[in-house]
């Protein structure tokens, strides 16, 4: 099969690569449709780079299944799927407590086996067990079930910092993930101030539905939030971005009683300074989202199937596999707001 592999940093290669088979308990899935996570785009420029190397990303896999393994029952070739990306054992204390995104074994697609940047993957059973190969109706796009999985996490974020209808939640950063944390609080009933350098940025966030878009090198957007919000802050501050400096600085703007989320990944070893005093007398929830349960998951496929949240004009760019090197340099100049690949 045809496959991007990644050879270390920045070092992407098309090529043949071993078609995989299915063992007992597997599914092998022929890709469709994989989306680009901004995640996959710092690990092909060296951000955590896997230690056995060559190796295949991808994490936002839809597609076709085309082998199932002995044991496999309620699937066939030839079904539509979406596929929740993790391994989990099923077994430890954060899987009895659903909460499988934080599973003490947990291994998956791009993060320990190959990911989804190729015309097959395999899926082992703990992904087919814990009901992770969840079947598509048919008249529902490949496109649309892609943006599934980081629906999904935005998703739990959202569960996590009790977003309620009328709340404000201020959103760091308008990228793609930013941009579905806007769709999802908007869903909610909450009211949404977009922060983004980028008036492009921006504009795609007024489009989408927030109320209002601040850019920092232009206004004094700590005080036009304040004015916003009557002086009080925000109930919900998410960092959809990975910068320390910038979560650092936009701490106090989360309400008393309200809840700051680090929702992007910042680099290892970097650090943040908070206030102890001001998280005491606040009572400010300071947290982070990684992921998403399966159940979450499924629920987000439905509200994408019931067209509760339009997602496919998150697609900004559309790309072949032999088009890979050029879908990972328009990402990291901030040229599109999502990606996908499609087969």
């Amino acid at each position: 099969m045809k496959a991007a592999l990644v050879h270390g940093k920045g070092d992407i290669r098309i090529e043949e690569y071993p078609t995989p088979s299915a063992g007992e308990g597997e599914i092998i899935v022929r890709t469709k449709v994989s989306g680009i996570c901004a995640t996959d785009i710092k690990t092909l420029l060296g951000q955590g780079l896997p230690k056995d190397l060559p190796t295949i990303l991808g994490h936002e896999v839809v597609g076709e299944i085309a082998e199932c393994g002995k044991t496999v029952s309620g699937y066939h070739v030839g079904d539509r799927v979406a596929v929740y990306p993790i391994a989990v054992c099923g077994k430890c204390h954060f899987c009895k407590k659903g909460r499988h995104n934080l599973c003490e074994n947990e291994f998956g697609l791009a993060h320990g086996i190959e990911g989804g940047f190729a015309e097959y993957v395999r899926l082992p059973k703990e992904i087919v067990n814990i009901g992770g190969v969840v079947k598509l109706p048919d008249d529902l796009s490949y496109e649309k079930a892609v943006l599934t999985e980081p629906l999904s996490c935005v998703y739990a974020s959202l569960k996590t910092c009790k977003v309620e209808a009328g709340s404000h939640v201020l959103i760091l950063g308008a990228g793609p993930m930013g941009l579905m944390h806007l769709k999802m609080a908007k869903w909610a009933g909450a009211k949404v101030i977009s922060v983004d350098l980028l008036d492009e940025r921006l504009e795609t966030a007024r489009k989408m539905g927030a109320d209002y878009c601040l850019n920092p090198g232009k206004t004094d957007h700590k005080a036009e939030i304040r004015k916003i919000t009557d002086g009080k802050g925000a109930e919900t501050v998410i960092a959809s971005l990975g910068i320390p400096s910038v979560i650092e600085e936009h701490l106090t703007l989360t309400r008393k009683g309200g809840t700051f989320n680090i929702f992007g990944g910042p680099p290892a070893g970097q650090m943040i300074s908070v206030d102890p005093r001001w998280l005491h007398y606040c009572e400010i929830n300071l947290t982070g989202t990684f992921a998403a349960s399966p159940v979450q998951f499924r629920e987000c496929l439905d509200i994408i199937i019931r067209n509760e949240i339009e997602v496919e004009d998150i697609i900004s760019d559309r790309f072949s596999l032999d088009d890979f090197l050029k879908a990972v340099e328009r990402a990291r100049n901030q040229k599109m707001i999502r990606g996908i690949v499609v087969f």
